[in-house]
């Protein structure tokens, strides 16, 4: 499929030897090969989902300009297909997003989306249909984007409910990482326990940074909402917030999400419109950047089916009368743990019964305790 139909270029921007811009071929005259590439890069001017946002266009020349000048020496190619144009109502919009998401992914490429509001996360989900496997779905945001008990047009405030209740369901685990208090409630909190899904307060999450990186391990599609970032930081979100990640926090989640060999798509989201000042303009470049090095840093020691190279360990849990199996990379040091799931269950599910983890879960074990993620993915699974 041709992929330039739905896209316009971009203005020609100068970068220099051993930088992020001389591996990327952008679409300024010609529109790039981007199947021969590693990443595939593109903006959506399309706002229309906010009840903030107006539809102008984002400041995505500056924040490429940051990124293309930064320093880099590796063998990755890049291709940036410039902007995306908006449809006539929204909903085109959506319907070329996912198009072109379904094609980068059936390609295995990396595909890294700036956009405006974060509804479009529903579109780029709708992009793994075709695939026809389940997907994790993860966001970095303030609040839960989930608004119970209402049908409304799909929205920034409420494409989670869209997302949940679209059929065919290729849902298999929805992660929220950096949620904040003051902004979710305890009919949201059980709503996401009754479905086994998974959520890390800010404060839990800014005690241990490290703690976010099994859940972007075992993500396919994440998505970032800038305004998680406080406001001292970063204020060209559409929501401002006096407490939020800090700009090297998001930096090295970004680049736990560029190791993650499993992770396929990444969108920022939620920036306003109009002219960024420099320093917003490059901590969203470094956000991209460090995507792009984790990229580069990938093992490739996700245990899909073959674990020779994985060191195995087995816990006896007494209380269940069973041993809880645990897989560490030779090559990374990463543990995940196994779950058992019934071999009646469709083969779909194979990707999902080994969970990233961390030693700590392996320690957990040892005391005679199962941890939190195993009951979990154990109720999904049968």
């Amino acid at each position: 499929m041709d992929l330039g139909i739905y896209f316009k270029p971009i203005k020609k921007i100068e970068s220099s030897k051993n930088t992020i811009g001389s591996i990327i071929d952008a679409f300024n005259f010609q529109f790039p090969d981007w199947q021969s590439s590693d990443i595939v890069f593109l903006t959506v001017h399309e706002s229309r989902g906010s009840s903030i946002l107006n539809n102008d266009e984002i400041d995505h020349l500056s924040v490429r300009e940051n990124l293309y000048n930064f320093k880099w020496e590796g063998n990755l190619k890049i291709a940036d297909l410039g902007i995306l144009k908006a449809g006539a109502q929204i909903k085109d919009t959506y319907s070329a997003l996912s198009e072109i998401t379904y094609e980068i992914q059936k390609k295995g490429k990396l595909l890294i989306v700036l956009g405006g509001s974060q509804d479009l996360t529903y579109a780029n989900y709708l992009g793994y249909e075709k695939l026809e496997q389940p997907i994790n779905l993860t966001c970095i945001d303030q609040s839960f984007d989930v608004v119970l008990d209402q049908e409304d047009q799909v929205s920034s405030d409420n494409y989670i409910n869209h997302l949940l209740l679209h059929k065919p369901n290729i849902l298999f685990n929805f992660s929220i990482l950096g949620c904040q208090q003051f902004y979710i409630g305890a009919e949201d909190l059980r709503f996401f326990d009754d479905l086994f899904f998974d959520y890390l307060r800010l404060g839990e999450l800014q005690k241990d940074i490290s703690k976010a990186e099994p859940i972007l391990r075992n993500t396919d599609l994440l998505s970032v909402d800038l305004s998680s970032l406080r406001y001292s930081e970063f204020k060209s979100a559409i929501k401002n917030s006096p407490n939020g990640l800090f700009g090297n926090e998001i930096c090295q989640m970004m680049k736990y999400a560029g190791i993650s060999d499993k992770i396929s798509s990444v969108g920022f989201y939620n920036l306003k419109s109009g002219n960024l000042s420099e320093v917003d303009s490059e901590l969203i470049a470094q956000s991209l950047f460090f995507v792009i090095l984790g990229y580069s840093l990938r093992k490739h020691d996700y245990p899909f089916g073959n674990k020779k190279e994985l060191i195995k360990y087995s816990v006896f849990n007494e209380d269940s009368n069973q041993n809880l199996i645990f897989h560490k990379s030779s090559k990374s040091d990463r543990w995940w743990l196994e779950v058992p799931y019934p071999p009646s269950k469709d083969f779909k599910f194979e990707r999902h019964h080994l969970i990233p983890c961390n030693h700590e879960d392996y320690e957990i074990a040892q005391k005679g305790i199962i941890p939190d993620l195993w009951w979990k993915t154990y109720r999904k699974l049968n």
